[in-house]
C-alpha cells in the first residue's frame, strides 16, 4: 500500500473545507442510534437535538487541524434517548450531510457535556476537532 505524506499546508486546506463546504448556515443534529456506514447512507435513530452552528463555527487550520469556535449549544433537546451520533448538514433542511461521527463525553469526534438527553434539557458540545492525517 502506497504512502502519503501532506504538508502543513495542505493538510490546513482539508481541514478547511469542514467549515467552506458545510457552509454558514450549517446545523449539527445529534442521533441515538448507530453512527450510519457513512454520510451518504439514511439518518436512522431519533434526532435528540438540533444545533444551528455559528456562521464561522470552526476556527481556521492550523497544524493540519481545525477547532471548534463559538457556542454549540442547545437550550432545549428535541427528545429523550442517549446520543449515539451526529451529523452536520448544510442547512436545517438536513438534507446535505457533509461530516458525521461519534459522540461522547470524551475521546470522540464530538464530545458533549452530557450523552444522555431528556426532552427539553440543555446540553452543550465542548470539544469538535478536525485533524488531517500526519499532523
Amino acid at each position: 500500500m502506497a504512502t502519503f505524506q501532506f504538508s502543513v499546508a495542505l493538510r490546513n486546506a482539508r481541514a478547511d473545507q469542514v467549515q467552506a463546504i458545510s457552509g454558514g448556515t450549517a446545523v449539527l443534529n445529534i442521533y441515538s442510534g448507530a453512527l450510519p456506514a457513512n454520510c451518504a447512507a439514511a439518518t436512522t435513530g431519533t434526532l435528540l437535538a438540533s444545533i444551528a452552528l455559528p456562521a464561522t463555527f470552526m476556527n481556521a487550520a492550523s497544524g493540519g487541524s481545525a477547532a471548534m469556535t463559538g457556542t454549540w449549544q442547545d437550550n432545549s433537546a428535541d427528545n429523550a434517548g442517549t446520543a449515539g451520533y451526529f451529523r452536520i448538514f448544510t442547512n436545517s433542511g438536513a438534507t446535505v450531510c457533509t461530516v458525521q461521527g461519534d459522540v461522547s463525553t470524551s475521546g470522540a469526534a464530538l464530545n458533549l457535556d452530557n450523552v444522555v438527553f431528556a426532552a427539553g434539557q440543555n446540553f452543550t458540545a465542548v470539544l469538535f476537532t478536525v485533524a488531517e492525517g500526519n499532523s
